[in-house]
């Protein structure tokens, strides 16, 4: 991966493809080549016609961890994201986020309207509104000794998928602990470009989809049959809506 610097921070990322470029935001605890390329969305993107950038957002993957709590806002991080387009030289772009990264992507929509053409929301949908509790006992597994001693077995879901990604626990116990600042019902109803919200329909950490469709004018929604918030990333029928969604864009 190639690497810039945002800020105080290194943000490692790829570019692979050429057409309409697409900014792909990995979810909590993943990186750009668990999230984006080892589920096949890289390929798909490829195949429709389209550039797939993707990168590790900072304090994942290859990029620059930080261990302050104050250093993860999703507001930064968007910013990241921002700097990065401005790297490539890039004015605007479709942008999808997964989970963390849909609550990034929407930062950046209503904080930079300008440089998205269109959005796709996943893996996030009426708790982008609500919120998600629990953030602490998350933090707390991502610090125990071992995930054996975790009693909680939400929270000891998020350390073993931390493992298998071989991610800094610290800095994600950082990054879990951070300020979770809302988008209001006011921001969501300012956003004027089209917008897809896309999550399972056993996914809890989502929430149910047509909340925030509701909220934000024109928008579409699909709820994925049987799917939760770790397989629906890579299902065939979220590709297959997304790519629809952005060839009626382009």
């Amino acid at each position: 991966m190639a690497s810039f610097r945002s800020d105080i921070v290194d943000i490692s990322y790829d570019v692979a493809g050429e057409g309409p470029p697409v900014l792909l935001i990995h979810g909590f605890a993943s990186n750009a080549r668990v999230n984006w390329w080892d589920t096949g969305w890289v390929k798909t993107l490829n195949d429709a016609g389209y550039q797939a950038i993707t990168f590790d957002n900072r304090g994942h993957g290859t990029s620059t961890k930080l261990y302050d709590d104050a250093a993860y806002p999703a507001p930064e991080m968007a910013e990241d994201a921002r700097r990065l387009l401005d790297h490539l030289g890039i004015p605007q772009v479709l942008v999808m986020g997964y989970s963390m990264g849909a609550r990034i992507a929407a930062f950046l929509t209503v904080n930079h309207p300008e440089r998205v053409r269109a959005a796709v929301f996943a893996g996030l949908a009426e708790n982008m509104i609500k919120g998600f509790g629990g953030s602490e006992p998350i933090a707390q597994a991502l610090e125990a000794q071992s995930a054996d001693t975790i009693t909680d077995p939400g929270a000891r879901v998020f350390r073993l998928f931390a493992e298998q990604t071989k991610s800094d626990l610290k800095a994600l116990a950082a990054c879990m602990r951070s300020e979770r600042q809302k988008i209001t019902p006011a921001e969501l109803r300012e956003i004027s470009v089209p917008v897809l919200v896309v999550a399972g329909e056993a996914d809890e950490i989502a929430g149910r989809v047509q909340p925030l469709v509701d909220a934000i004018p024109g928008a579409q929604g699909v709820a994925l049959p049987r799917r939760n918030h770790m397989n629906a990333v890579g299902d065939r029928q979220h590709k297959e809506a997304v790519i629809k969604f952005f060839n009626s864009i382009s």
